[in-house]
């Protein structure tokens, strides 16, 4: 085997693309799945995240579909032949623009369907005919059911993070679209692990594959050196603060467990200063987008997600993670630290420990078979400062989103700073007013008597004046003394006896 690109032989177009992308040596995954998969065998490979696992699938397919390579206009003359399945749209999109760069100076076609956008423009690409379709299973079932791609002649399958897939629940999905390919066919599945589902999914739809794990299953890249820290829930932000400048991090993924918990920190980080964006579920694709394109152009400082974005996602040259919430699963622990330290680079990844987190962090230790050491962390004397308008602005939002001291403290912040100084100085006359207002006056002092127990004046043993009064109605004979006799009312007919 090889360890250069310029020795696979590549087709000329195909070349050219690899070397105009500066691809020189191949890493371990490549080196070890290129060769098989030029050879048409079935493929089960799993390397750590960020190892070039997209360039050790498409690079051999597209060679092998070159044959196929032609300039026609005719939809007919492209058919789908190699279908990629991903989990989520970001790497989906992610994907395709790989393919489209190393297929750049070739005939072939490719394109991308995810949900979350309009489905006529992803109809029109279909319809022109595309060697090359990536897909999310959701929207790739939408576009069977509607008849907008056939999938007939499809000779090349790619699960890409499977195991994110069945995590998610594609399963039914995934069965479903395999079932309209062709039986003959090369089936290739790449994850960053190897679960028991895997080797079972693996079992059922490839046939004789070649077992490709160029790294220990659940491992995290030794490239990223990793910190335990530990740190108060409310001084979290505080933390991520200081080792920002003493590290002099530019940029940096901030990962939480939660939707609503990402967009706060996001909003809370934006006002302290720091350049900062959200990405979680809830945004609408294009927003998402938008987001991780102003962060690979450097225009954001820090990208705050959920695991929406720990799989795939490929970035270059982002120097650390923060695990600002220790993640409830313990893979994706791996999986987030993986958008660092990515092809052979140095990263860093630091996780914020609350002491309500020691049973993650067990869960951690044994799925990567590592001690991990919880550090203190000494603060600087200076908290992270909000300016006066940010405390204008959004100190009543901070304290009914929850921010608990703190935020209580940037109310009355707000209430001190908006107020104009005039107001502020206590002048004789409104204090002369303040003591004439009715909520103003002291209370009255309390009348003794009222907090008396109670005492009766009556003699002991004496009759209740109720009952001494004589006024009660006699009693008729197995009625209630004080049930009043029934009122009688004329009848207008007599009813005979």
């Amino acid at each position: 085997m090889t360890s250069s690109f310029s020795n696979l032989g590549l087709s000329e177009p195909l070349a050219r693309a690899v070397l105009e992308m500066g691809y020189e040596t191949m890493t371990p995954i490549q080196e070890q799945a290129i060769p098989v998969v030029l050879q048409g065998k079935d493929v089960m490979g799993a390397a750590q995240t960020g190892t070039g696992k997209t360039a050790a699938f498409a690079l051999p397919l597209l060679q092998r579909m070159m044959k196929h390579e032609n300039a026609s206009t005719s939809p007919a003359r492209h058919p789908v032949r190699a279908l990629v399945l991903l989990p989520t749209r970001e790497l989906a999109v992610q994907v395709a623009q790989q393919v489209e760069l190393y297929a750049k100076y070739t005939n072939l076609r490719s394109t991308v369907v995810f949900g979350g956008m309009d489905m006529k423009p992803q109809t029109l690409e279909l319809k022109k005919g595309v060697e090359v379709l990536v897909a999310t299973p959701g929207r790739l079932l939408d576009h069977i059911e509607a008849k907008n791609t056939v999938l007939n002649q499809v000779e090349y399958v790619v699960l890409d993070e499977a195991d994110r897939m069945l995590d998610i629940g594609f399963l039914p999905d995934l069965q479903r679209i395999l079932s309209y390919l062709p039986k003959q066919r090369i089936t290739l599945l790449f994850s960053a692990t190897f679960s028991n589902e895997i080797k079972r999914l693996a079992s059922s739809y490839l046939q004789d594959p070649v077992t490709i794990e160029v790294a220990r299953s659940n491992a995290a890249a030794s490239t990223v050196e990793q910190h335990f820290y530990s740190v108060g829930a409310d001084d979290k932000r505080r933390a991520l603060h200081q080792i920002l400048k003493a590290r002099e991090l530019r940029q940096a993924f901030v990962f939480v467990n939660s939707k609503l918990g990402c967009a706060r920190l996001a909003r809370s980080l934006e006002r302290e200063g720091l350049k900062t964006t959200a990405l979680h579920g809830d945004k609408s694709q294009d927003e998402r987008l938008k987001a991780l394109e102003a962060f690979k152009q450097g225009e954001v400082d820090l990208l705050v997600c959920t695991d929406v974005a720990a799989r795939g996602l490929d970035i270059k040259d982002v120097p650390a993670v923060f695990n600002f919430d220790v993640p409830f699963n313990a893979e994706d622990y791996v999986h987030r630290i993986g958008r660092t330290g990515r092809a052979g680079a140095s990263g860093l990844a630091v996780s914020f420990v609350a002491s309500s987190d020691q049973r993650l962090v067990a869960d951690i230790e044994k799925l990567i078979n590592t001690k991990v050491e919880i550090e203190p962390l000494e603060f600087d004397d200076e908290r992270p400062r909000i300016s006066e308008q940010g405390r204008i602005n959004d100190g009543r939002r901070m304290y009914r989103e929850g921010a608990g001291d703190e935020g209580a403290m940037a109310e009355s912040r707000t209430n001190e700073v908006a107020r104009p100084p005039r107001e502020r100085q206590d002048r004789p006359e409104r204090r002369e007013r303040r003591e004439h207002l009715p909520h103003r006056q002291a209370h009255a002092p309390r009348d003794p008597f009222f907090d008396l127990p109670y005492e009766s004046n009556a003699a002991p043993g004496a009759q209740p004046v109720w009952e001494a009064a004589g006024k009660t109605v006699p009693a008729r004979s197995g009625v209630s003394a004080n049930i009043k006799p029934k009122k009688k009312v004329a009848a207008l007919f007599k009813i005979a006896g």
